[in-house]
């Protein structure tokens, strides 16, 4: 076994389980502030150069940990600005992270499994099958990365000021990774995030989202997709065990303490003839009424091999109409990266699938 597998990766840590490690080795709980400072807001991972930090603990902490974020292999830049990263893990699998850079914020969309378990038919993380949950330190490292790259960028100041769980994989059947991981982005020793600057998007998984609610205050995005259980059965499959009405009411419970003027994203692909029709909107607007909503329409982005199309311009500018006279507050989301396929939908990776997803795609498609 190598030297790298047995050191523990101190990205894995949060401050919390920091101060747990140096009290077991007899060191006074402080110093995981000051680690953590060093670490997550100076990107330092060599421990020479941490300074405040005495030379014993500086040799301790050199012999038994390290600083290990995954592997960038792939750098991708969009005519449009946006970064896209292909990052190698240590089992040889490979996840996308990418970055939005907008006039008032810079957006980083993260990916918490290597894959997806679910298998939404309109996305291609989705075709591609999943293999496991990312661990701390690949959640993290994610954005541990990212930050290095950016503050060296030459072209100007690029902030990560925003974090959207909306990457590969569904956040909250990785639960437990995920919270630590929030909880290292809220906190301000690390990156100081505000806490409605972190959204975390989910299919529906009702029971963990009802965890969430009561675990770490952050922004919800709910991938809904469809305004009606038979039409989300099928592009949505999880709605099959968590139909619509479930997840409005836990979405319901996660707003019960929350300021009056919250509000949770409801996300939208619109699929051409399959969910964009004007029935499509008014059934929308119906089982809205009671969850304070407003809605994020996404154009959808074409993968190879996809059935579906994305609905025309006038066909979206009529949806959104009609989401907006009944008073939804209605946005259309600017595709951004699709010549680096970095868009809504498109990220992919490359795994080892577990699932036999590509497989059962293949004989949904010859079945058509």
């Amino acid at each position: 076994m190598s030297t790298t597998q047995t050191k523990l990766n101190l990205l894995d840590f949060s401050q919390q389980k920091l101060k747990q490690y140096f009290t077991e080795i007899n060191e006074k709980p402080f110093r995981a502030t000051q680690l953590i400072k060093w670490i997550h807001q100076q990107n330092e991972s060599d421990f020479d150069k941490m300074t405040n930090l005495s030379k014993t603990l500086r040799h301790a902490l050199e012999k038994t940990t390290e600083i290990r974020a995954p592997k960038v292999v792939l750098d991708q830049h969009s005519a449009d600005g946006t970064h896209k990263w292909l990052l190698r893990l240590d089992d040889g699998n490979c996840i996308e992270t990418v970055f939005i850079p907008e006039s008032t914020r810079g957006t980083l969309c993260i990916s918490s499994q290597v894959g997806c378990a679910l298998a939404c038919t309109f996305c291609s993380t989705a075709r591609q099958g999943f293999n496991r949950n990312l661990t701390v330190a690949e959640i993290i490292g994610q954005l541990w990365i990212a930050k290095k790259i950016l503050q060296a960028d030459p072209s100007g100041d690029r902030v990560i000021s925003n974090i959207v769980f909306m990457g590969m994989g569904e956040p909250l059947l990785n639960y437990d990774n995920v919270i630590d991981s929030i909880h290292l982005m809220l906190d301000d020793n690390a990156y100081g995030l505000s806490k409605r600057r972190v959204t975390v998007s989910t299919s529906g998984i009702v029971p963990a989202l009802d965890r969430l609610t009561k675990a770490v205050d952050v922004a919800l995005a709910v991938s809904l997709h469809a305004p009606n259980d038979e039409l989300r059965d099928t592009l949505v499959p999880i709605n099959k065990k968590y139909p619509i009405q479930q997840l409005l009411e836990s979405c319901q419970r996660f707003l019960a303490n929350k300021a009056a003027r919250e509000r949770i994203t409801m996300e939208y692909v619109l699929l051409q003839g399959i969910n964009d029709s004007d029935e499509h909107a008014r059934q929308l607007i119906k089982i809205l009424k009671n969850t304070p909503s407003k809605v994020n329409l996404i154009p959808f982005n074409p993968f190879p091999e996809t059935r579906y199309q994305c609905s025309s311009n006038n066909r979206i500018h009529r949806f959104q109409a009609i989401l907006v006279d009944a008073g939804l507050i209605t946005m259309t989301r600017r595709t951004r990266g699709e010549d680096i396929d970095a868009a809504c939908g498109q990220l992919a990776g490359k795994i080892s699938d577990k699932s036999r997803r590509e497989r059962h795609f293949i004989e949904l498609e010859k079945g058509k």
